[in-house]
């Protein structure tokens, strides 16, 4: 009898250690209101809200809690937040970086893994204000009201139907030229959201014949290509889904001059409701006697060898490359891939003229839902020798795998529409002079030996 005593107490003490363990353990794990609240709201809340574009909103534990599993498997494939450039290659630094750092995307999956516990109401961070109206991210961000709101006609989509394509004209109140240091387009109101695909906003010139890109090449410099006057045609933005603003590297911008109007190009998609949408730009200038130098100009550098190109056969994962030659020293500092349903991947990378090569950005997961534009940092830009050919290169997936594809049966060709395909990086370039280049060069290495003396 006191044998079996002896033994039932040490199972008893071992139940009692076990139980301690599991409840530290417990205790230890993170909660909603402590560890993952302040990860929502700071990268995640923006588009998780009440009547924003999210179909859900993770505001609140009773909201989040039950898209638990979802939101551990999003995050933990790094699908969400729509950050989906890839870390191991190409240039890191980035101004607008809304990715999960791995320790997040560790403490959501221990929360939800836990049984995702609610914790402590003390704990939660104070809310921050939900958005109710269409707001610009630009002012969200800091930079104030735009100076220049230019607004597009409004075109009667009916609930159901094909894509379309509206181009209408608007006037640019200027009556000075006057430089941009920062431009956004978005969406005439909330509903619109859900059925601007994307919306381009040209400048129609007014005397300003510096605004044409002259500083690519897709072919012979005599004979242009389609693809040459399609990039001389200046653009003040191109937004899509998922895109915030376009801010300029200090020192540069686009100039507008009075007379000169802006050329729309939206891309409209049918959203089960009958709504009147269109698109406006909010334009921030440079103080006037803080005019920059430079001019940014937009490029779509190509990712066919030819404009229209385009063979995607039934049931298959494709490729197609185009190259672009940069007649100018060249910064990039931007980079927003372009792809309809069948985009899966985009490189680009830059042939030196001594023939070696050098990975700009790659994006192997690309989502046609969330058209990211990935901003340098201004000391990570990369810069390249007048020469440098961009060679872009991209893939797509015309298979039963692909989520978004509506038919992997069909041969798929090139063309505007959403079921047709296209491939281009859309990218913010400034062109430098021979001094200018050899100038930013010694910069970037005295500054990196500075920093390394300091690690």
């Amino acid at each position: 009898m006191r044998r079996n005593s002896v033994r039932t107490a040490a199972m008893l003490g071992g139940v009692i250690l076990f139980a301690s363990a599991a409840a530290a353990q417990q205790s230890a794990a993170p909660t909603f209101s402590k560890d993952v609240a302040p990860i929502l709201q700071n990268k995640c809340q923006e588009c998780h809200q009440p009547g924003s574009i999210a179909p859900m909103s993770l505001i609140t534990f009773a909201e989040a809690r039950p898209w638990a599993r979802s939101i551990k498997q999003r995050v933990a494939t790094r699908q969400m937040p729509p950050w989906h450039i890839d870390p191991s290659v190409g240039v890191q630094k980035f101004k607008n970086d809304m990715s999960l750092t791995q320790k997040e995307i560790d403490t959501i999956v221990a929360w939800v893994d836990a049984g995702s516990p609610q914790g402590d109401a003390k704990d939660l961070p104070p809310a921050r204000p939900v958005v109710t109206d269409n707001q610009w991210e630009a002012v969200r961000d800091g930079f104030g009201p735009p100076d220049i709101v230019v607004r597009s006609s409004e075109y009667p989509m009916p609930a159901k139907g094909q894509d379309v394509w509206y181009r209408p004209m608007s006037d640019l109140p200027l009556t000075e030229p006057r430089w941009a240091k920062l431009v956004e387009i978005r969406p005439t109101s909330q509903k619109a959201r859900k059925i601007v695909h994307h919306s381009i906003a040209y400048l129609v010139l007014n005397n300003d014949p510096d605004a044409v890109n002259q500083g690519t090449a897709n072919g012979p410099t005599a004979t242009p290509t389609v693809e040459d006057l399609v990039n001389r045609r200046p653009q003040l933005m191109e937004w899509a889904i998922g895109k915030g603003y376009d801010l300029f590297t200090p020192g540069t911008g686009k100039l507008l001059v009075p007379g000169e109007k802006i050329s729309w190009d939206q891309h409209l998609h049918a959203s089960g409701e009958e709504t009147a949408v269109g698109s406006e730009i909010g334009i921030w200038l440079y103080p006037k006697g803080q005019e920059p130098k430079k001019r940014s100009y937009l490029i779509g550098f190509t990712g066919l060898k030819k404009r229209g190109f385009l063979d995607i056969a039934p049931n298959s994962i494709s490729h197609t490359e185009g190259f672009t030659v940069l007649k100018e020293n060249t910064i990039i500092t931007n980079f927003q891939p372009h792809f309809h349903l069948r985009g899966k991947a985009m490189q680009v990378e830059a042939i030196l003229p001594d023939g070696s090569t050098q990975i700009i950005s790659y994006v192997g997961k690309f989502n046609f839902n969330w058209m990211t534009n990935y901003i340098y940092a201004d000391d990570a830009a990369p810069v390249f020798l007048k020469g440098t050919v961009i060679h872009v290169s991209a893939w797509y997936d015309n298979t039963k795998d692909n989520p978004n594809n509506p038919d992997p049966d069909q041969w798929v060709g090139y063309g505007d529409r959403t079921v047709d395909e296209m491939a281009h990086a859309w990218m913010n370039v400034v062109y430098l002079s021979d001094d200018e280049y050899k100038t930013l060069l010694e910069e970037r290495k005295a500054r990196a030996t500075t920093d390394s003396k300091q690690q």
